[in-house]
């Protein structure tokens, strides 16, 4: 019986803990390619696998398909954008079809895996602004009341003690 519930209990922390993005999609990620060569190189990466997350700032849809402004931040263990992790720029991600801005709102965090496709110029706050631009392989939407960055444990002593 206690084999069991051992069983069970690593069984729910585990599935508490599992990564943002699917196996298939993580298995085409090329682990060495960081956002920052992406952006500094982006020819010696185009047509690589990477992980990405961080913010959105926009969404546009045309006849070729929809197309995500995010502003990069760093992930964490599980591959969501950590918080309070610094941002190094902004990239585009790009599918084929439409993206609905109300599904993918300014502001919600996402996680994604997408190819490196080269840059775009495009203007940003009055000059003309360098995005790299991925095609979108799978994408991760984390709600605000979905987000957090590891479980939580709480463990008490007494009436109003707690570590």
């Amino acid at each position: 019986m206690r084999n069991i519930m051992k069983i069970a209990i690593i069984t729910l922390f585990l599935a508490g803990c599992s990564h943002a993005i699917s196996r298939e999609s993580l298995d085409l990620v090329d682990q060495n390619i960081t956002y920052r060569q992406v952006k500094e190189n982006p020819g010696g990466v185009v047509g690589k696998y990477i992980l990405l997350g961080g913010i959105i700032a926009g969404v546009e849809n045309s006849a070729a398909g929809g197309e995500l402004e995010v502003v990069q931040v760093g992930l964490d263990w599980l591959g969501r954008p950590a918080d309070g992790a610094p941002s190094e720029g902004r990239f585009i991600a790009r599918n084929e079809k439409f993206l609905d801005p109300v599904v993918f709102a300014k502001g919600l965090t996402v996680s994604l895996v997408g190819r490196v496709d080269g840059t775009r110029s495009k203007p940003l706050g009055g000059t003309d602004y360098i995005y790299p631009v991925v095609t979108i392989r799978e994408i991760r939407i984390l709600q605000p009341d979905q987000y957090w960055n590891y479980p939580t444990f709480h463990f008490g002593i007494g009436i109003g003690h707690s570590f």
